[in-house]
C-alpha cells in the first residue's frame, strides 16, 4: 500500500473511532485496528492522537475551503455567495455526518492544541463570511455600519448550531436544506415583515 493510501486510511479510520467512543476515550489502538494497521505503524503518520485529529481538520476544513471558494468564484452577488455557503456547510453535515459530528464536538473542546487550531484554517474559513460581507458594504447591498467581524460569528453559529441539533437528532422536522435558507434569508432580511420597517 502506498503511503498517502495508508495515510488516508488511518484518517478515515480515525472519524470512525473519533465519532463512535469521542475523542478522549479512543485510543491509538483502536484506530490502528480500524485501519488494519499495526499500532507503530500509527506513529509512522502522526505524533499521538491530537496530531491525528488537528490532520483531520486541517485535510477536511481545507477541501471545504476550496469547495465553498469555487462555488462562489463566479458569483457577483454577495447575498448569494452567503446562500451558496450556508448550502455547503450543510451539505457537509449531510454527506460526511461521521465526520461532521467529529468536527462539531471536538470543536468546542478548549483543550491547548483545540485552540491553537481554531486560530488556523478554522479562521480561514468563517473568514470567508467576513470577505463576503466586505464585499457587500464595497457595492452597498450591505448596511455600511455592520461589523464584518461580529456577523461572521453570528452566521457561523447559527449554521453550527443547526447543525450540531441535525447530528444529535437527525430524524428532527429541519432539513439541512430548510435551515440554510431560513438562517440566509434570516440574515439577509431580517424577522420583521418589509412593511414594518
Amino acid at each position: 500500500m502506498k503511503k498517502a493510501d495508508k495515510h488516508k486510511k488511518i484518517l478515515a479510520a480515525a472519524i470512525h473511532v473519533f465519532g463512535e467512543k469521542g475523542f478522549y476515550n479512543a485510543r491509538i489502538s483502536d484506530i490502528a485496528k480500524e485501519a488494519k494497521v499495526a499500532d507503530g505503524t500509527i506513529y509512522l503518520y502522526f505524533n499521538n492522537k491530537h496530531d491525528i485529529l488537528l490532520t483531520l481538520f486541517e485535510e477536511e476544513i481545507g477541501k471545504l475551503i476550496v469547495q465553498i471558494k469555487g462555488a462562489i468564484a463566479e458569483e457577483k452577488d454577495p447575498r448569494k455567495m452567503l446562500k451558496i455557503f450556508a448550502h455547503n456547510h450543510m451539505k457537509l453535515v449531510i454527506e460526511k455526518k461521521e465526520l461532521a459530528e467529529v468536527l462539531q464536538m471536538e470543536l468546542r473542546q478548549s483543550s491547548a492544541p483545540i485552540k491553537q487550531y481554531r486560530n488556523t484554517s478554522f479562521a480561514d474559513y468563517i473568514n470567508i463570511i467576513s470577505d463576503i460581507i466586505h464585499m457587500g458594504q464595497e457595492i452597498k447591498v450591505f448596511r455600511s455600519n455592520l461589523m464584518p467581524g461580529v456577523i461572521k460569528r453570528a452566521f457561523f453559529g447559527a449554521l453550527d448550531e443547526m447543525s450540531r441539533l441535525w447530528i444529535l437528532a437527525p430524524d428532527n422536522t429541519y432539513s439541512m436544506t430548510e435551515c440554510a435558507e431560513q438562517i440566509t434569508n434570516i440574515f439577509l432580511h431580517g424577522i420583521v415583515p418589509a412593511e414594518s420597517h
